[in-house]
């Protein structure tokens, strides 16, 4: 069987798989690094570009089977580029521009070598845009190590910082581990399916024998706590304060957004498609993993000193909000995956500013303690300006009005699921929340224990600040825009 393939659909693919190796070959010749990053950054915009032309024409899919299991059904295709995978790409590759923008000044400062980071940074782009369009097991648990694998390297770059290597191996050791449940658990779903298909998978699944279902719950769980991993979910988070503080403060942010979003939507996309008939199962499990994720995150961070450690524990606990809308389970499934797609999508804005921000406060302050921000508005009046947005954004508070709607958004999707109690505990971790992201933001504008000279951000990591500034400012103004748009795709 030859199977034809749509290259417009795999067209954001494409334009950065193509570059990545282009970058590796060029830095052979010795191209400027400045050069090397600005051609990442045009393949990323490029990319971009074509993701906005496929919303705009037919839904598209390739790598399909002509039909259905007895030559009677829909086919079945493995990447589709539906208008859920777009809206996560474009999330992807916007957030990507913003870790490019960051990397100009890491690379030179940590003399990292510019060819291979590129080249790495970009591989990992490739599966996560891969991950989002999947519609199969194997491509699925293919991009989702497309995407993780590259990171070891990434985050080991530093090869002559401890803190680097020991990171590296961390997150080498927990993904091996997470990949082989989530392996083991596929396996068992395809031996009482006989599919890899999530669209046959979910068929087979309702109608399972019952000395099958069994076998088929544990294959469920074990797939769903392998993206627990991914997305540093309690109790398989402890990689993520250590590897954030380890790594490069760039690839940190690709850790807290671009990586989460990816793993988000792998699991959304796993659940709606393939396992809907063992809601049952799953709505319950991941409801518990929610209350605990965004309990233990708050609580742990209300104790951090360090800003990247804090940033760490805050994303854990944003994944626990994350997670709240598919506790409810078969119930109105698609305004569950409409509220986490569209909390995804305004974490994104918010969190990456808040590492561009870090970033920028790192080059003076290389330990990066809360303390170290303290009277920031004087030394640099729109940095901190713009750290303060990005805090009371993830706080929920005017007049980050983002931040608000996306909570009240996942709130209103749990309580409409009759999970009333999750809503409980989210109401109450929103309000621990305040206090930590509120405390960082007053030391912003506090008095200086010494007066230093101003802080310049750079013109890469001042633009990163500036792009992820302006998309908070009009989200704010009208999140409800990415609410419908979420709504009406899914």
């Amino acid at each position: 069987m030859i199977q034809g393939i749509d290259y417009a659909a795999i067209a954001p693919v494409l334009i950065v798989a193509v570059t990545a190796v282009a970058l590796l070959l060029a830095d052979s010749f010795d191209v400027p690094r400045r050069l090397l990053g600005l051609g990442c950054a045009g393949a990323l915009l490029a990319g971009l570009v074509a993701v906005i032309a496929l919303a705009f024409g037919r839904q598209r899919a390739t790598f399909c089977l002509p039909s259905g299991l007895r030559g009677d059904g829909p086919p079945s295709c493995s990447y589709v580029a539906d208008d859920f995978a777009l809206l996560f790409q474009v999330i992807v590759l916007g957030a990507a521009v913003i870790v490019v923008l960051l990397s100009f000044d890491e690379i030179t400062a940590s003399k990292l070598p510019a060819g291979e980071y590129y080249f790495l940074l970009l591989c990992s782009l490739v599966g996560a845009l891969t991950l989002v369009a999947a519609r199969d097991l194997v491509l699925l648990i293919v991009a989702l190590e497309t995407l993780t694998l590259p990171v070891f390297a990434l985050v080991a770059l530093r090869r002559y910082d401890g803190a680097a290597s020991e990171a590296a191996l961390k997150l080498f050791l927990i993904s091996v581990i997470s990949a082989a449940v989530m392996l083991f658990g596929i396996s068992l779903v395809y031996g009482v399916t006989g599919a890899m298909h999530l669209d046959r998978v979910a068929v087979a699944l309702a109608r399972t024998p019952a000395d099958l279902k069994p076998v088929a719950a544990v294959g469920v769980v074990m797939v769903i706590a392998g993206f627990a991993f991914k997305v540093a979910a309690v109790p398989f988070h402890f990689w993520a304060p250590d590897v954030y503080q380890g790594s490069p403060l760039p690839v940190a942010a690709l850790l807290s957004v671009v990586s989460k979003a990816g793993g988000f939507a792998g699991l959304v996309i796993t659940v709606a498609i393939g396992f809907p008939s063992y809601g049952y199962v799953w709505g319950p499990l991941i409801a518990v993993m929610a209350a605990v994720t965004m309990t233990v995150g708050n609580f742990v961070a209300l104790r951090q000193r360090h800003a990247v450690r804090l940033l760490a524990w805050s994303s854990v606990a944003q994944s626990g909000y994350m997670l709240a809308p598919l506790a409810v389970g078969s119930r109105r499934l698609p305004d569950a995956v409409a509220a986490t797609a569209a909390y995804v999508a305004l974490y994104a804005v918010m969190n990456i500013g808040a590492f561009a921000v870090v970033a920028a406060v790192a080059r003076r302050h290389a330990r990066n303690l809360l303390t170290d921000y303290r009277g920031l508005a004087r030394a640099n009046p729109a940095t901190a300006a713009a750290l303060a947005f990005f805090l009371i954004c993830l706080a929920g508070l005017p007049p980050g009005v983002m931040g608000l709607f996306a909570k009240i958004v996942v709130f209103r999707a749990t309580v409409a699921g009759d999970v009333v109690w999750l809503a409980v505990v989210m109401a109450i971790n929103t309000v621990i929340g305040l206090y930590y992201y509120l405390a960082w933001a007053v030391r912003l504008f506090a008095a200086p224990e010494t007066e230093g000279p101003a802080l310049r951000t750079g013109w890469a990591v001042g633009l990163a600040i500036g792009a992820a500034a302006a998309g908070a400012v009009v989200l704010s103004v009208a999140p409800q825009i990415v609410v419908q748009t979420v709504s009406a795709i899914t």
